[in-house]
């Protein structure tokens, strides 16, 4: 090849370099009449929260990790039905009612009984002996009838019992999200909406579903949050208005931006067990208490994986082959947030399995079991805990007829 033809190859590989760089750095492309709500990067996005009146959802970006998503999900105190928050009025306005008339009683008692001694002792012609004898017998006659009446009101309250707490309220589920929750949260920054439709009149927000809702959304950039006003749908279902509360502007967004947030438990969770496939791993070592048994894997997704014993490679072994297919196609049946632990005593330990893939370690699976039979797996990619379906005491058992040594 000539010198020349070097250099031509050279300029067009430089021009496509600096074409590649303006296509990435432009712009993403809006649809016809689209307004921006929120104009911010997406790398300042580090949080979106999703308000409901009786429960939340967040996407949290991972500051080590930029590209995981933590979705996580909690719920809110529950509050007071009207007919508790009216009763608990009446029972307070009685309260007091009691406590002002139990003083006006306190001082109404000593004024009558003074009034009756004084005039007793003018008609007994002040007669010394006389007034001794009334102001023994004043004590005798009992309290004043309002006394009385103030204590059963100051008692009442008391009589009435006292409204029961609210159930204390768990704490939230941080789970592992999944690729559509790292799509959804790049398409908060920047925050775009169909149409921006200015501050409306109280009236036309009640129309909307903005007048009173419990719905709303919280974006944090760079550590500053920006809030929004979601509407509740008047008739169930209706297009998503958003006002910003920092100016009441409202905007209507696009159809397919929220409802993921609102299913984010179903549509944004990982529920897988592992990240590899059946041809991310080499070896399969089996444990069960003190026993363990190596196999070599090969397998292809998505058929099921052959293993051989390492001291046999030459020769599948198809009870072990059919039980890893079992144990591969199982499901979890719910989720356990990190951090979060099976209830009741700890789950007993009932096997292991590790994936190696060129002598190291690539993932594991420990199933283990709780006194109530249910079972739980723990893996490298599942946050916590991970409740799986019942019935596995048979793949416990077949687990430990593979690591019997022979």
């Amino acid at each position: 090849m000539k010198a020349r033809d070097v250099a031509v190859q050279g300029v067009l590989a430089g021009v496509a370099l600096v074409a590649a760089f303006f296509v990435w750095q432009r712009e993403p492309s809006r649809a016809p009449g689209e307004v921006t709500v929120e104009d911010a990067p997406a790398s300042a996005l580090d949080r979106i929260r999703y308000d409901e009146e009786s429960r939340f959802v967040e996407l949290v970006r991972d500051p080590q990790d930029r590209d995981t998503i933590w979705v996580r999900l909690g719920s809110k105190p529950a509050k007071p039905p009207p007919e508790a928050a009216m009763d608990a009025g009446v029972l307070a306005r009685a309260s007091g009612d009691a406590g002002s008339a139990a003083p006006d009683a306190g001082a109404l008692a000593p004024a009558t009984n003074a009034g009756a001694l004084a005039h007793a002792g003018i008609d007994a012609g002040r007669s010394a002996r006389d007034a001794e004898a009334l102001a023994r017998a004043a004590p005798d006659a009992g309290p004043h009838p309002a006394v009385s009446d103030g204590g059963a009101l100051a008692s009442a309250p008391t009589d009435a019992g006292t409204p029961e707490s609210p159930a204390p309220v768990p704490p939230p589920r941080e789970l592992r999200g999944n690729d559509a929750a790292l799509k959804l949260f790049s398409r908060f920054a920047p925050l775009r909406a169909q149409r921006d439709l200015g501050v409306l009149d109280p009236q036309k927000l009640d129309e909307v579903g903005l007048a009173k809702t419990e719905r709303g959304l919280t974006l944090t950039l760079d550590g500053t949050p920006r809030t929004f006003r979601l509407a509740t749908p008047v008739s169930g279902w209706g297009a998503p208005y958003l006002q910003r509360t920092s100016d009441g502007h409202v905007f209507l967004l696009g159809p397919g931006l929220l409802p993921d947030l609102e299913a984010a438990a179903s549509r944004l969770v990982d529920r897988r067990l592992h990240a590899f496939d059946v041809d991310g791993f080499d070896r399969v070592v089996i444990s069960t208490g003190t026993h363990s048994r190596a196999f070599i894997a090969n397998g292809q997704p998505p058929g099921a994986v052959r293993l051989s014993p390492v001291d046999a490679p030459g020769t599948p072994d198809e009870f072990a082959r059919n039980w890893h297919d079992r144990l591969w196609r199982l499901t979890p049946v719910e989720l356990l947030g990190r951090g979060e632990a099976p209830p009741g005593p700890a789950p007993t330990p009932a096997f292991r399995v590790e994936y190696q893939r060129g002598g190291k370690a690539v993932g594991e699976l420990s199933m283990a079991k709780t006194p109530d039979s249910s079972w739980y797996a723990r893996t490298e990619l599942a946050p916590g805990w991970v409740r799986m379906g019942g019935g596995l005491e048979l793949l416990a058992e077949d687990a430990a007829k593979l690591t019997t040594p022979r």
